[in-house]
């Protein structure tokens, strides 16, 4: 399966689900920001610095964690990067600043300016194809920058800071065992994989050597409406709704025997949040245990459309097939549900109804709005 799986940092669209609500189950930790009082004697918000706050889990967490009551703050790589507007044209608190996972200045710079709180490392190059084209620049921000960030952190003085890295169902590759858990060995099977194997192990060993809050949410498949389109769940959700409306004919694909454990992102970013919130920091699988192939996602894409017989609008391309494909990969989120009282809210079907009925609303708007307006 040549389309990406993984997490994203690309602009995307607003989700149509409705808020959801937090389990009790947190320790919310007792920050230096809460000590602190302002001119009017009330206590300043807790702060959170979010890399690749662009991206699907970057928005869906910064609008999390300010309705929670955070002052979130975004690194974002360059000052006239076009994502800033939209970012802030929809989340208009964010405090950006200017960074980059390949420039340890720069992080040094952003963790002082934000005084942050928790550090949600999301950022990186997440699309897998592109990983084995671009091996050294995947492994230079998504493996290298994680270490980057640690050592901001790490030099900056920040000793509380708690720091969550996202790592990835990917690591797990050819896999060992069936569901895959926290204890599961690693072989990765693209350089995104390797990449983030290098970012896992360097937060485990920060957290060992150094005695920091830094742990790892070893993130299955998690989609959304604002997932980008170059992803498969993504691209067949908009190829239904544009064959539905007779603007495209079919949509062309890798493997079709490709098995994942896909969640909602809305749902995965709360389980981010829950990890900094205890006692102690430790590493979690977070997935919702269930396991769908590809033709499975097109069955639930076209039945939302009320279209049976898909055979006819899907053409598979070897082009979109991986060097070393990854077979199956499913989740046992049962130690994240104990511990953090985390469960998935939003079933596979229903996901994939929500991104379809969202990708028709677009392409309806899109051909209904003059051009230029």
């Amino acid at each position: 399966m040549g389309e990406a799986c993984g997490s994203d940092t690309v602009h995307g669209m607003q989700p149509t689900s409705p808020h959801k609500t937090t389990p009790n189950t947190a320790t919310t930790h007792t920050s230096e920001s809460t000590k602190r009082a302002d001119g009017r004697g009330e206590r300043n918000p807790k702060r959170a610095l979010i890399t690749g706050i662009t991206g699907q889990d970057g928005q869906h967490l910064a609008d999390l964690l300010h309705r929670k009551g955070y002052e979130v703050h975004g690194l974002v790589k360059g000052q006239r990067n076009p994502r800033i507007g939209p970012l802030l044209e929809e989340f208009p608190y964010v405090h950006v600043h200017s960074g980059d996972l390949a420039d340890f200045s720069s992080l040094v710079a952003a963790v002082e300016a934000s005084e942050a709180d928790e550090v949600y490392n999301l950022g990186g190059i997440s699309y897998v194809a592109m990983s084995f084209t671009q091996p050294e620049l995947t492994s230079n921000i998504t493996g290298v920058g994680v270490l980057r960030m640690l050592e901001a952190l790490r030099l900056a003085g920040k000793p509380g800071v708690r720091f969550y890295q996202a790592s990835s169902s990917e690591m797990f590759g050819k896999v060992r065992e069936t569901p895959q858990n926290e204890r599961t060995p690693f072989h990765p099977r693209s350089p995104y994989g390797v990449a983030k194997v290098f970012g896992h192990h360097m937060t485990m060993n920060y957290r060992e050597s150094y005695g920091m809050y830094a742990c790892s949410g070893i993130l299955f498949n998690h989609e959304g409406p604002r997932r980008g389109l170059q992803f498969v769940t993504r691209k067949i959700t908009n190829a239904v709704a544009r064959i539905s409306l007779g603007l495209q004919d079919e949509v062309v694909l890798g493997n079709l025997e490709a098995q994942r454990d896909w969640g909602y992102a809305g749902d995965y970013v709360e389980a981010m949040w829950l990890m900094l919130q205890q006692e102690r920091p430790e590493d979690y699988v977070i997935a919702t245990g269930e396991m769908h192939s590809i033709r499975d996602l097109l069955d639930a894409a076209f039945g939302a459309m009320g279209i049976a017989d898909w055979a006819s609008y899907v053409r598979q391309d070897q082009q979109f097939h991986r060097p070393a494909e990854v077979d199956l990969l499913v989740g046992d989120p049962q130690r994240a549900e104990a511990d953090l009282g985390w469960k998935p809210t939003v079933t596979f079907d229903r996901l994939i109804k929500m991104m379809v009925e969202h990708d028709l609303a677009v392409e309806t708007r899109n051909q209904t709005t003059p051009r230029g307006v």
